[in-house]
């Protein structure tokens, strides 16, 4: 026990500014792939540096569980440092990885899954700022990175062969249903927390 608490004090300091690495070195990759990749399978890769770019807006300094503690929350610690990381790391990192081994050994709509994590993600940044009427961190990235390159990828790989309803319909699940868990246990502890 005393070795995952160490771990997760590790990962708590460490993974932003990792995030900002992979991000940076899985950038500087994009031309090379795009020597032999199409440009559907690309921009799915894409999703996942730019999803990264997004995490370092939105959690450098804690800001992002900060912001919604105070703010959704009125204070009460609803969201931890642990379910950030449980979120981040295997919510969107595994997904995006997930999507890729998707893409490449069963079929390309399989990659909607990381499409449309980060596009819902970007509409709930949006909708909080204008519920809000205030910034919220990840709402630059989310504006000028995911619903940019997010719509083009929507997009081409819909036009894709053999890419149908049921790639859009498991993609839109998952990136609904990693939402709603958030929403589930962050109001789920609130509640047990109010209640002591």
């Amino acid at each position: 026990m005393e070795h995952f608490d160490s771990m997760e004090r590790w990962l708590n300091e460490h993974w932003v500014p990792i995030a900002l690495c992979a991000a940076i070195l899985l950038t500087l990759l994009i031309p090379i792939l795009a020597l032999r990749w199409d440009l559907a399978w690309l921009l799915i890769y894409a999703m996942l540096p730019v999803y990264m770019f997004h995490q370092v807006e939105e959690h450098t300094g804690d800001r992002f569980r900060e912001f919604v503690n105070r703010k959704v929350f009125g204070g009460v610690q609803a969201l931890t440092p642990l379910a950030v990381l449980w979120i981040n790391l295997p919510g969107v990192w595994g997904v995006g990885l997930l999507s890729l081994y998707a893409v490449s050994f069963v079929a390309p709509g399989w990659g909607l899954s990381i499409v449309y994590l980060t596009l819902v993600n970007a509409v709930v940044h949006i909708a909080a700022a204008l519920g809000f009427r205030e910034y919220n961190p990840g709402l630059w990235t989310a504006i000028c990175l995911f619903v940019p390159v997010g719509a083009l990828a929507l997009v081409k790989v819909s036009a894709l062969p053999g890419v149908g309803r049921i790639h859009h319909a498991v993609g839109l699940v998952i990136g609904l249903g990693i939402h709603a868990a958030i929403i589930v246990y962050t109001r789920h502890r609130a509640a047990r927390i109010a209640s002591i």
